[in-house]
């Protein structure tokens, strides 16, 4: 069995290099399915109310926002009531039993969780493509900024990964990397 880590900074297409890694064929995890999940959860968003004082009557996404935007500290409170969770769901997944387990998590190397994996792969894309990428899903170029900033550069996570693959081409070239590094492990 082999366990890959699949990690990049924000809007850099690590959510589609690790569903085309895994496929229907293998298991994978995804950190960011995983805290998608969590704000569904009723007992996790009386947290939020409580512990940032938000109001229960609007949509507590939208207020998150809104509080990391106000004061940086509020992201890294946030992550510390998520990163458990999501590591407790992780250590879950790694039970599984297959040929090849996928975990796409964007803060791997940040949470230092190399030591879980066999190899780690580093999706690279130039700073342009991922904001413009992030804003076309909604997003702003402040948010875009403040997690960027808490994410390591990207020279210093190619340099501790086992693998890059380079995500400024299209999705063609993307699949063909893809399926080139796959057959390595089959």
């Amino acid at each position: 069995m082999r366990i890959i880590g699949i990690t990049g900074t924000i809007a850099s297409g690590k959510t589609t290099v690790a569903q085309l890694m895994a496929g229907k064929k293998y298991p994978l995890f995804s950190a960011d399915k995983s805290v998608l999940n969590l704000y569904k959860k009723n007992s996790f968003k009386k947290m939020l109310i409580k512990k940032f004082k938000l109001s229960k009557n609007k949509k507590i996404k939208d207020q998150i926002k809104l509080i990391l935007k106000k004061n940086k500290k509020n992201l890294y409170k946030l992550e510390k009531m998520i990163h458990p969770v999501v590591r407790k769901e992780m250590k879950i997944f790694l039970k599984k039993k297959n040929k090849l387990l996928f975990l796409e998590i964007p803060l791997l190397i940040e949470s230092r969780l190399k030591k879980y994996f066999d190899k780690v792969i580093f999706v690279d894309t130039n700073k342009k493509i991922r904001l413009r990428r992030y804003l076309k899903r909604s997003g702003n170029k402040k948010t875009f900024s403040l997690l960027n900033s808490r994410q390591l550069s990207p020279v210093i996570k190619k340099k501790v990964c086992h693998y890059t693959i380079n995500n400024n081409y299209s999705l063609a070239i993307l699949k063909k990397t893809v399926k080139n590094f796959i057959k390595k492990y089959e």
